[in-house]
């Protein structure tokens, strides 16, 4: 993990694939872990916080990428209201399973908590579920598009540009499975199947908050190159992420 940004406000940092952001247990490795042993940021450790520092957002504990921590109550607070206000960018970078046919997609499907013996702890599209769970079920959506078709590791794969315009639990993962293009090594969304990739290829590609504090906006290196995971071979090339998405408002 590394650090890409910090003032007296905000920090962002890149997460590592395969980390929880924090743990009640004390043998954990996390992100918060990382975070304390960051000598620029301990005078920033506040003991009135559960676990140290204040997270204005998540990450599942298998996706890489961007995140965004507040060092402060009251850029905490900014930062909720810009998400509340649907202020906030965010952009993933995924491989998924098979070939992608349509260029842009619009997913709107709702997502509720499964309740099938063994499952509790994953989400699912309403439709799939009985009529008292599409009653708690939250509207959630999600713009995929189509970047690159070509092979992960020998088998057909898509590299996608999603953008999620509500923030549900494992939503990325949840619409990428029901379209029938599970996230190459979702252990969770391939009913378990998916164990040979080396991690889940979701990462949190660009973040961006403006807000009168200052304005966040920063991206990643594409960990999905050849140069990078010489397993991803990329066949044909639909767009470029640049491409894509100026003169676009995918917000």
């Amino acid at each position: 993990m590394n650090i890409l940004h910090q003032s007296k406000h905000f920090v962002v940092v890149e997460k590592d694939p395969d980390i929880v952001i924090n743990s009640d247990d004390p043998s954990v490795y996390s992100v918060e872990k990382w975070l304390l042993s960051e000598s620029s940021l301990t005078n920033y450790r506040d003991a009135s916080v559960k676990h140290s520092f204040r997270f204005v957002h998540r990450l599942d504990y298998s996706t890489s990428g961007l995140m965004c921590i507040a060092l402060t109550k009251k850029a905490a607070q900014r930062c909720f209201h810009a998400f509340q206000r649907k202020q906030v960018t965010k952009h993933y970078l995924a491989l998924v399973r098979g070939h992608v046919m349509q260029k842009e997609t619009e997913i709107c499907q709702p997502i509720t908590a499964c309740t099938e013996p063994g499952q509790e702890h994953t989400m699912c599209v309403a439709p799939e579920m009985g009529a008292e769970c599409q009653g708690k079920a939250k509207a959630a959506e999600t713009a995929l598009i189509l970047l690159e078709h070509g092979t992960y590791d020998g088998e057909t794969a898509s590299k996608v540009l999603l953008i999620p315009k509500t923030g549900r639990r494992h939503q990325l993962r949840v619409h990428c499975n029901y379209i029938g293009h599970t996230i190459v090594g979702d252990f969770t969304y391939s009913n378990r199947q998916d164990t040979k990739p080396h991690r889940m290829m979701l990462h949190a590609y660009r973040l961006r908050i403006p807000l009168s504090l200052e304005t966040l906006d920063f991206r990643t290196e594409d960990p999905f190159l050849e140069s990078v995971d010489p397993l991803w071979k990329c066949n044909t090339c639909f767009t470029k992420y640049d491409d894509c998405v100026n003169g676009k408002s995918y917000d």
